[in-house]
């Protein structure tokens, strides 16, 4: 096994000196190295065919969707769109807080219309 390492070596260093890694894409830039420290070692690999693939756990695509409804309802000012998005916001967080299986006092928190109204009526912002 020894001599397959020194010939591949000898290979390496001959591809060196003529060139032939100067033109590769990325050359001279960092490498992107991936922590995937969490992930079990016998389930690395299908990880990472899956990401590029394409694939997105659904955790973390409801996430996603919970972050741009959260923003959408920042940026809204009718009252009946308001109670829209936070009905579809409480519906993507008991999805995802069902997903996850965690204890109750860990789960994401979901918001309530009447909270809402009150702060409203409170702090009008005309």
């Amino acid at each position: 096994m020894e001599i397959f390492a020194r010939i591949a070596e000898e290979k390496i260093q001959e591809a060196m000196r003529n060139g032939d890694f100067d033109s590769l894409s990325g050359h001279g830039k960092p490498m992107r190295l991936e922590d995937d420290s969490r992930v079990p070692s016998d389930l690395r690999m299908a990880y990472k065919i899956l990401k590029n693939a394409g694939y997105v756990p659904e955790e973390v695509q409801l996430r996603k969707q919970i972050n741009t409804t959260r923003d959408l309802l920042e940026q809204c000012t009718d009252e009946k769109e308001k109670y829209q998005q936070i009905q579809k916001l409480n519906l993507l967080i008991t999805r995802m807080n069902m997903r996850r299986k965690i204890p109750v006092n860990l789960e994401e928190n979901q918001l309530y219309y009447e909270k809402l109204v009150d702060k409203v009526k409170i702090n009008p912002k005309n």
